[in-house]
């Protein structure tokens, strides 16, 4: 690759593309015709001008609050071009959440999309002074009577962004509790979201279709920034990404490139793949046969590249990990996947791989330019805590020197709290988080996330947990029920008493199936069942806090 010539900011990288393909579409809703990129540089300037004339300059806090959209990007760019600091907020959080992100954050102005504006309907705050609406930039408050969006408007001051200047505050929707504000710079996301064009070359003849939200920092550097610097188009939904609204978006995009957390592709895999090889007792039969099983998934995964548009070349997956079963049928049906790591705090992505060159189980390696280690290894297993170091990595967690100081070291380290090993071609396997590992009574590493993964691959099981109570592991299960009545033939006038008969036996089949595919400290003592969908975070991950 050749060197990077320019700054290491948004304003830099996105002329340098202007330059390049003005003329080339840059955002749309599917079903709608892209503006170009040059369309999107004066759509971005009016922004600034809206902006400075509500009294917003470099250093202050803007929040966005809003669906995936065009105008959320240019909303993104708008802010970051003058160097103020965009405070992107998840559109899940509570309305208690996003006062707390807004009051922490001290944002003078949010944008807010229709959908959303009820969450902050009765939040006020002497710090926030300007509320406008996304979709159109009409102002919804502010503390200017004047002020009012022009789209004929450029900005009256030239902005001069740095490479190290604060972008963005992104609070994190973390397992285990308290959001904290991750402070990142243009350099920080910049470089990152080019280290991830090294893995994926994408141009100006890409098609990128956005599921997972703008707010997270996945999809805001891989999903917005990556494709930016590329001349890539980018697609957005205008509803949530049911199958119903998905497959036709797909049909008509015919996306090169996606970026989706393990549970959707988990969810095809298990609701739509799995059930057509279980319908006929000899099909199941055969299917355990590792020859046949191989050809039937080559099969079902040209179906699936069919469904996804035909033309996928990079189908990104990050955020949590993936069950290995699954994985085992990507790489059997040859699909093109890819497998990310990566945390908020390190931009995010930290290893990584090519489709063509991933490792089954691995992440891939670091990144170019980016150093890992496993810090304190553990002299029989090589396991240890996973350290980062690099241009990607987070100036610290916002008005939190502490927490700050906690995980990064005084020579750039950054420690993950994720616990990994490295094979001989330094390939990084993610065991699972520090916080959850669980201490046997004999004092053997439990990884609870890998005996989830043998759980969730029980038939009827959607998703788990493994939490440890009075020193012994507990399983929660939620389970597909509409399946479990389809199976056994429940009738509605004896559906009571039959389906908790049936539970009963399917918990207690389920924990000897677990305990027969574990070792022996990480066997289950007990299987709860959980009745509604675990709590999860905008990668779908978990929140693991709520259950333990």
């Amino acid at each position: 690759m050749e060197k990077n010539k320019e700054k290491l900011t948004f304003p830099s990288l996105f002329y340098s593309t202007l330059n390049r393909c003005g003329n080339s579409p840059a955002y749309a809703f599917v079903g709608e015709e892209p503006i170009t990129f040059r369309t999107a540089a004066k759509m971005i300037n009016s922004v600034t001008a809206l902006l400075e004339k509500a009294g917003i300059g470099p250093g202050d806090k803007v929040a966005i609050l809003s669906a995936n959209m065009p105008n959320w990007a240019i909303t993104y760019f708008g802010i970051t071009f003058m160097g103020a600091v965009v405070v992107p907020i998840l559109p899940d959080f509570s309305p208690t959440e996003i006062a707390n992100v807004l009051e922490h954050s001290e944002s003078k102005a949010i944008f807010v999309s229709s959908g959303l504006a009820g969450k902050i309907s009765e939040f006020r705050s002497s710090n926030l002074r300007t509320y406008i609406m996304i979709e159109d930039f009409s102002i919804i408050e502010s503390d200017n009577p004047a002020l009012e969006y022009n789209s004929e408007l450029s900005p009256e001051s030239e902005y001069n962004v740095e490479e190290d200047d604060l972008a963005s505050i992104i609070y994190t929707s973390g397992t285990t509790g308290r959001s904290k504000g991750v402070m990142l710079t243009h350099k920080n996301i910049s470089f990152n979201a080019l280290k991830g064009r090294v893995i994926q070359y994408l141009d100006e003849n890409d098609r990128f279709l956005s599921v997972l939200p703008l707010s997270h920092t996945y999809e805001n550097t891989l999903g917005l920034i990556l494709p930016m610097l590329s001349g890539a188009c980018v697609y957005y939904l205008q509803k949530p990404p049911t199958p119903t609204v998905l497959i036709p978006a797909l049909e008509l995009i015919r996306p090169t490139a996606m970026l989706t957390a393990p549970l959707i592709i988990e969810k095809i895999y298990y609701n739509k793949i799995l059930p057509t090889f279980n319908n006929k007792k000899i099909l199941r039969l055969i299917y355990k046969i590792p020859l046949i099983r191989k050809a039937l998934n080559k099969v079902a995964g040209k179906k699936l590249m069919k469904t996804f548009g035909g033309e996928i070349k990079f189908f990104g997956i990050g955020g949590a990990k993936l069950n290995k079963t699954v994985e085992k049928f990507l790489r059997e049906a040859s699909f093109p996947y890819a497998i990310g790591y990566g945390l908020t705090e390190t931009s995010p992505l930290l290893a990584g791989a090519n489709p063509k060159k991933t490792v089954y189980e691995s992440t891939g390696p670091a990144i170019e330019d980016i150093e890992l280690k496993i810090n304190d290894p553990d002299p029989r297993t090589g396991e240890g805590e996973i350290w980062a170091r690099g241009a990607n990595i987070m100036k610290g967690y916002y008005k939190e020197p502490e927490m700050t100081s906690a995980v990064l070291t005084s020579d750039g380290w950054f420690k993950t709290g994720d616990l990994g090993v490295l094979d001989k071609r330094n390939n990084l396997f993610i065991k699972g988080r520090l916080k959850n590992m669980i201490v046997g009574a004999s004092g053997e590493n439990i990884y609870p996330e890998e005996i989830e993964s043998v759980i969730n691959n029980f038939r009827f099981v959607v998703e788990s947990l493994v939490i440890q109570q009075k020193g012994k592991l507990v399983a929660l299960v939620h389970l597909n029920m509409e399946e479990i009545e389809k199976r056994y033939q429940v009738f509605r006038q004896d559906m009571s008493e039959k389906l908790e008969e049936k539970k009963k036996e399917l918990l207690n089949e389920l924990k000897e199936y677990v305990n027969s595919n574990v070792n022996k400290f990480s066997q289950i003592y007990r299987v709860e069942l959980q009745p509604v969908p675990f709590q999860k975070t905008a990668t779908l991950k978990i929140k693991r806090f709520l259950y333990t």
